[in-house]
């Protein structure tokens, strides 16, 4: 859901999730934002045929997804926004002993370099690519993005609660950018105690989108609900 919530569409936009699952985040975004034309790419047979049956059942007819490498990707199309949340476990854990679920999980460590060059070769002009990627891999992806003109635009860590250290951050990138690249104050999940922040049960409750500018603001939870009931009328 936050990785649903980092992606700047818009209404009429086509946009591309890879190692979409059981099309959790790619039907996310497509409830947050009406209208799109939104493709999800999953190696997994049954998997992408079991989000295929969950955008049905959720009316979305836009959404559409299909079976395949994202790698060797069998067609060509150009989108507004690709996003992903590859593979990032380390390959020397104990292994699922599904092998389904192994691949899901785990990744070899060129996973991030060659996602990121098919995805990149999918954006026009000023797309974005939205990563969710570990800490460990983040020198290896800001090289990537850089290589296949896709600028790194910002980091947003989400920091499991204030003071803690953060292991996952979402990462953006912008085909063909110009502007500096930018760590964002980020997003803490829980309090204290354990309960969400107001700012996360804004996305996570609420359908907000993560604000992507240099201050970090956010919407309050009214705010983003107030916002949601206006855009879905």
């Amino acid at each position: 859901m936050l990785l649903a919530a980092a992606i700047p569409a818009r209404p009429g936009e086509t946009v591309l999730e890879a190692g979409t699952g059981a099309g959790a985040a790619l039907l996310c975004l497509a409830a947050r934002v009406p209208g799109l034309t939104a493709l999800g790419v999953e190696r997994d047979p049954a998997l992408a045929l079991l989000a295929a049956r969950n955008a049905r059942a959720n009316g979305m007819a836009g959404v559409q997804v299909i079976a395949a490498d994202v790698a060797a990707l069998p067609l060509r199309v150009v989108c507004n926004h690709v996003f992903a949340n590859p593979p990032y476990h380390a390959g020397g854990g104990t292994p699922s002993p599904q092998a389904a679920r192994r691949s899901s999980k785990q990744a070899d460590p060129d996973l991030f370099c060659r996602w990121i060059a098919a995805l990149a070769a999918l954006l026009r002009h000023r797309g974005t690519l939205t990563l969710t990627v570990p800490a460990a891999a983040l020198p290896a992806c800001l090289a990537a993005l850089t290589a296949c003109d896709c600028s790194p635009d910002a980091l947003l860590p989400l920091w499991p609660k204030a003071g803690r250290a953060t292991k996952l951050a979402l990462l953006r990138g912008v085909k063909a950018g110009r502007s500096p690249f930018r760590v964002l104050p980020g997003l803490v999940l829980h309090d204290a105690d354990g309960a969400f922040t107001g700012a996360a049960e804004a996305v996570l409750r609420d359908g907000a989108a993560l604000d992507w500018k240099p201050d970090g603001t956010r919407p309050s939870p009214r705010q983003a609900l107030s916002r949601l009931r206006e855009r879905v009328g």
